[in-house]
């Protein structure tokens, strides 16, 4: 007996964010979809981060227009389970069609016929549209320098929980973005010995003149840049929301008992190699945290506000030993290193979408999400349209651009000859 294909107009491929938020638009627009997700509504925000996780940016800027965070100051930083809450109420407000427990493992053109055949862990569903929101942070990355062989405790941010998850002993936190430093942060504060190893990043501050960063960006139109300043795709962003939120300052980390390197560059014979890059990377790092002073400064008087002063903002503190001396190879034994840690990044996974949609590197090729191949999408995804893409708000208004190209292409479907009428 053969088994019943399902048929529905558009597939959604996630219910993190991005799914939630073009199940919105969609609905808005009639158009007849089905999201699926394989684990529970916004899951990577439940299990997929350390415990003590909060959200970047304030209540007021990281959420969808249509609602706010219950019982929550819109200046504070919702904790991860308020944030995977907030989208599972969210998505009951239009009752979005969403099918948990369900993985897509494949994705194929239908041929002589318009769609895509879609096999998943519950059977096999036609679509004429496939929205990609699975986000960027599919597939933790740990590079190929990695020890091998070894003793020591190695996970990736992604595995991280708390400090009693580790083995007694000093750590080495390799990157500095938001989740390196806030994971050593939390470490160092537990007790442990740890070394923080930094590459080239901008740290903005976490308010200034008594406006938030994320405010800053806003006004300054720096959320809308539609593309990265050329060398600096990849430069990774030192911000956080952890303890109130604080200006990640990487000199007083140092001061704090943190042990700051330079770029890991390779492990041998028990050492960890760091690149003489430390004092540039700090120092490049200062200027990105000046320049954008410098600008707010400017936009203030510009416009004539009245904000406070906030001299103290600029004062740069004297380089601590770490900096000044770098540590350009460390014996992890004689330095007590039994955990790493690998703040590095994630890569994204598309081997179950079977389709032409991607360039020699297995990057999507999109125009604002709009896909090469006609029928697919992508949500989510960094600088899909502007810098704020793959943010929460930001989804929220691509996610708009995209439903509204989909229901623009099935008025012309539905478009019928005279002598059809």
């Amino acid at each position: 007996m053969t088994a019943k294909i399902e048929r529905i107009d558009t597939l959604v491929v996630g219910a993190g964010q991005a799914g939630i938020a073009a199940s919105e638009h969609l609905t808005q627009l009639g158009v007849p979809h089905l999201v699926l997700e394989r684990n529970r509504i916004a899951e990577a925000w439940r299990t997929g981060r350390w415990d003590s996780l909060v959200a970047n940016g304030p209540a007021w800027h990281d959420r969808f227009p249509g609602m706010e965070f219950k019982g929550l100051d819109p200046d504070a930083f919702a904790p991860k389970e308020q944030v995977a809450d907030y989208f599972e109420d969210y998505a009951a407000t239009f009752n979005a069609p969403i099918r948990t427990g369900v993985e897509v493992m494949s994705v194929v053109r239908q041929q002589g016929r318009p769609g895509f055949t879609v096999e998943t862990s519950q059977g096999v569903i036609e679509a004429q549209r496939i929205v990609v929101a699975t986000g960027p942070f599919q597939r933790p990355v740990i590079p190929a320098i990695a020890p091998q062989g070894t003793s020591i405790y190695q996970i990736h941010s992604a595995a991280y929980r708390n400090p009693h998850q580790l083995p007694e002993g000093g750590v080495l936190v390799v990157g500095a973005g938001s989740s390196g430093v806030q994971i050593a942060d939390e470490l160092q504060r537990a007790g442990r010995k740890v070394y923080l190893s930094v590459g080239p990043h901008d740290r903005p501050p976490r308010s200034y003149r008594n406006r938030d960063f994320c405010w800053w960006l806003g006004v300054l139109g720096l959320w809308d840049m539609e593309s990265p300043t050329p060398g600096r795709e990849h430069v990774t962003i030192a911000v956080s929301g952890a303890r109130g939120g604080r200006t990640i300052d990487f000199r007083n980390l140092a001061h704090q008992g943190i042990t700051l390197v330079g770029m890991t560059k390779s492990f041998g014979n028990g050492k960890a190699i760091f690149h003489e890059d430390l004092e540039q990377n700090i120092v490049q790092g200062d200027a990105n945290y000046l320049a954008l002073l410098d600008a707010a400064d400017a936009y203030i008087a510009r416009n004539g506000l009245d904000l406070p002063e906030e001299p103290e903002a600029r004062v740069i503190y004297p380089d601590p030993e770490c900096i000044t001396q770098p540590i350009l190879e460390l014996d992890l034994g004689q330095a007590g290193v039994t955990s790493i840690i690998w703040a590095t990044g994630y890569s994204v996974d598309y081997g179950w979408l079977k389709v032409d949609a991607f360039d020699e590197k297995g990057r999507p090729r999109h125009q604002r999400g709009v896909s090469s191949e006609p029928g697919v999408y992508f949500l989510g995804l960094p600088w899909l349209s502007r810098r704020g893409s793959s943010f929460i708000w930001g989804v929220w208004h691509d996610a708009k651009h995209v439903a509204g190209h989909i229901a623009i292409q099935r008025q012309y479907l539905q478009y019928r000859a005279p002598a059809q009428r």
